[in-house]
């Protein structure tokens, strides 16, 4: 059994080790991801289990290796993958739900804080020296925000919404969330509203759904509208969610006060992308999914995927 791993390097860096994947057969790491459909032809060849992330495998990456019997993506997210088709051919596609839940929502938390407090802003300040020099016994540069009794508003509330809301009302805040379902648990986190409501009543609007053709570029000029003045903006769950200049533009002319993105429509960043250029817009490369631990369970239920094909019954099957 040929397994290749296509773009290994961003769950596995060095700090991991693959020896789990090892004992199911003969196992190829390739390390970056690639946009190139040759060299992804090439990095398969003739496995028959191919372990993707963000490199596509598209139909005819598919044609051009047809000893591919399985496909499991180390994310939860498979857009890359075309699974429709790999469906037609007989191809499963596995992900990794529910790997991230705690270190997405962290870290959406972690980017309203920085926005709300820039830590490292008059951090960097006081070893430059302006603390020293400044005359007074503190100061800051960037207008403070208290989050307790502000309205956190979360669009997707799934495992990683439910998180970040438990979180936002830790910190005080009172939330409001629209999902395309509704449940109990959430229920008794946040207060179920439609999409504009959402819009009209929030300080905090944090998207977690997935990109679909429906949610791809909902947040938009239009949308934007509907928004308090001076709202703060998060994503850290799929850039295209975000129509980037329109964002832009309402950082610029301040009706969005701020955004926290951890995900833009292309990555890595084009120089080109407006938000490079937007005020007040914070940008971080992708990293909310990435500490050891959430690689770990990556790493796990990878292994798990594919023994699970190989005994006959395939699990976190998405196709």
């Amino acid at each position: 059994m040929k397994i290749s791993v296509i773009d290994g390097y961003t769950e596995n860096p060095g700090d991991l080790s693959w020896a789990q994947l090892e004992e199911f057969g003969e196992l190829t790491v390739y390390d970056h991801s690639t946009h190139d459909e040759e060299e992804v032809i090439r990095r398969i060849g003739d496995a028959e289990i191919v372990v993707a992330n963000k490199s596509r495998v598209s139909r005819r990456v598919m044609d051009a290796c047809p000893n591919i019997r399985f496909i499991t993506v180390q994310a939860t997210g498979y857009d890359p993958i075309d699974y429709v088709y790999a469906r037609e051919k007989g191809i499963p596609v596995s992900n990794v739900p529910g790997y991230g839940t705690a270190s997405v929502a962290q870290f959406a938390i972690s980017l309203l804080l920085e926005i709300c407090g820039n830590v490292g802003h008059h951090s960097q300040a006081v070893h430059q020296g302006r603390w020293q020099s400044s005359g007074d016994w503190c100061f800051w540069d960037y207008p403070l925000i208290e989050l307790a009794g502000k309205t956190m508003g979360i669009i997707g509330f799934g495992r990683i919404g439910q998180s970040v809301g438990r979180i936002a009302k830790a910190l005080g805040m009172d939330v409001i969330a629209y999902n395309r379902s509704r449940s109990e648990e959430g229920a008794r986190i946040a207060e179920y509203v439609e999409l504009d409501e959402l819009y009209a009543r929030a300080d905090v609007i944090s998207l977690h759904c997935p990109l679909f053709e429906n949610t791809r570029g909902m947040i938009n000029k239009d949308s934007i509208a509907k928004m308090k003045d001076g709202v703060i903006l998060l994503n850290n769950s799929r850039g295209p969610l975000v129509v980037e200049q329109d964002l832009a533009d309402a950082l610029n002319a301040g009706k969005v006060y701020a955004a926290g993105l951890d995900v833009v429509s292309v990555e890595p960043i084009r120089e080109d992308n407006p938000l490079l250029s937007a005020k007040n817009c914070y940008i971080t490369p992708h990293i909310s999914w990435a500490p050891k631990e959430s690689r770990q369970r990556i790493m796990d239920c990878t292994a798990e995927n594919i023994r699970s094909f190989l005994a006959g019954t395939p699990q976190n099957v998405v196709n």
